[in-house]
């Protein structure tokens, strides 16, 4: 939630820089006024089409859009929930829904162009019914972005999974 609170901090500065009400804004980005507010309200991340309405409204150059796009992608993961999810994976089912959430927002056709893997199969991954070979599946996280400790996380998962490991718990 603190991501989400952070980006729509984010998005206040830029409309305080333009010297926009969100009223002209809204003129600008073609969204309501209500809709913008809403946006840059830090209750939820607003989809990257409204974001992306917003920054361009503000006079966001377009070569700072992938900058702006990956803080969106970030702001929409609580990376303790992923780590969570992966250290405790036993299942493809585990995995896949780690992975999922890790790859939140992007679609299969996205992911698949930021690959080179076939839809399908990620998709497979993704439903936890097709085990990835590890670095098949180490190229999908490092396009999306993945830090280093969830890297480490999926390979872990999926070295458990395969030999049909249980998770190490931590001592309390």
């Amino acid at each position: 939630m603190q991501d989400v609170e952070a980006f729509a901090a984010a998005l206040q500065r830029v409309r305080r820089q333009a010297g926009l009400t969100y009223r002209e804004l809204a003129e600008r980005a073609h969204y309501s006024h209500a809709h913008l507010v809403r946006a840059a309200g830090g209750k939820q991340l607003p989809t990257w089409e409204v974001t992306a309405a917003f920054l361009t409204g503000c006079g966001v150059p377009p070569d700072l859009m992938p900058v702006w796009r990956r803080h969106w992608e970030t702001a929409g993961r609580d990376p303790q929930d992923v780590l969570g999810l992966l250290q405790l994976a036993t299942t493809l089912e585990d995995l896949g829904s780690a992975l999922a959430t890790l790859a939140r927002p992007r679609s299969l056709r996205t992911l698949a162009r930021l690959t080179g893997i076939p839809r399908t199969t990620i998709q497979g991954w993704l439903q936890g019914t097709r085990l990835a070979g590890r670095d098949r599946l180490d190229h999908l996280v490092r396009a999306i972005g993945a830090t280093p400790a969830e890297r480490a996380a999926v390979a872990q998962a999926v070295d458990r999974i395969s030999s049909g490991r249980s998770p190490a718990v931590p001592a309390a």
